[in-house]
């Protein structure tokens, strides 16, 4: 069987694998303070762990639920853009954003898009699956280990890449937790923002949790006549229900 990306449990789903492995409780937070805090990318580096434990993680789950491919650097430095292969040979990206003292990560939320706008470039491409809590996360990390050479950190996170992050919702959601956790990366919740082109029932959902992340909605129009032809969705969901919604 492949390897499960450690990203992708939940600190009690973590817990639970190590129970069930006779560990005691608090080496869950000694792995959890490796991959978010730290943050590394080697089992091995986990000093403060028994090395049978180390195997053990290792034999059993990978880093990286994402491999980079290539990246591409902006002339005065202030953006990357990194493509990334996923397990299944799909490819998604993501981008670095450096304005003042925000270290800002844009992250995406499937492979593709199935809104078919016809002024984004994914959604031209059609849709092909929804990422994984890991996927998200993993492409934050990365760029998390990246800083970490030069002292820095990520600042903030937006939902503005490549998907519809309210149609994939539980995903997006869990990758959130992980960014948001005091445990884990720690980030003030408003140090988030969900992109989206504006649907209802995703935009109600997000209002129940308990988190205040920021919510951006893409109009690129003041009418229905026009943001029909630009936002496919606005047929379902026009602005007289979108913006009660928000």
């Amino acid at each position: 069987m492949p390897k499960v990306a450690i990203t992708e449990l939940s600190p009690k789903d973590l817990k639970d694998v190590l129970a069930e492995w006779g560990e005691p409780e608090y080496r869950s937070k000694q792995i959890l303070d490796w991959v978010y805090c730290k943050p590394i990318s080697d089992f091995s580096a986990m000093s403060n762990l028994p090395p049978k434990l180390r195997e053990r993680l290792d034999s059993e789950f990978t880093f990286q639920s994402l491999t980079p491919i290539t990246e591409v650097t902006s002339r005065d430095g202030n953006t990357t853009k990194a493509l990334f292969r996923l397990s299944d040979g799909r490819t998604i990206e993501s981008v670095l954003m450096f304005y003042d003292k925000r270290r800002t990560v844009c992250v995406s939320s499937q492979v593709g898009c199935g809104f078919g706008c016809p002024l984004c470039a994914t959604g031209t491409s059609g849709f092909e699956r929804n990422l994984t809590p890991a996927e998200i996360t993993d492409q934050v990390l990365f760029f998390c280990r990246r800083l970490k050479a030069s002292g820095e950190s990520v600042s903030n996170v937006v939902f503005m890449g490549m998907g519809e992050p309210l149609v994939n919702f539980e995903a997006v959601w869990q990758a959130i937790e992980n960014f948001t956790a005091p445990n884990l990366l720690g980030l003030g919740a408003r140090h988030v923002t969900i992109s989206t082109i504006g649907i209802p029932p995703g935009i109600k959902k997000l209002g129940k949790k308990n988190l205040q992340v920021g919510l951006a909605v893409s109009l690129h129009a003041p009418n229905n006549e026009l943001r029909n032809s630009l936002v496919p969705p606005n047929r379902m969901y026009p602005l007289e229900v979108l913006i009660p919604a928000c």
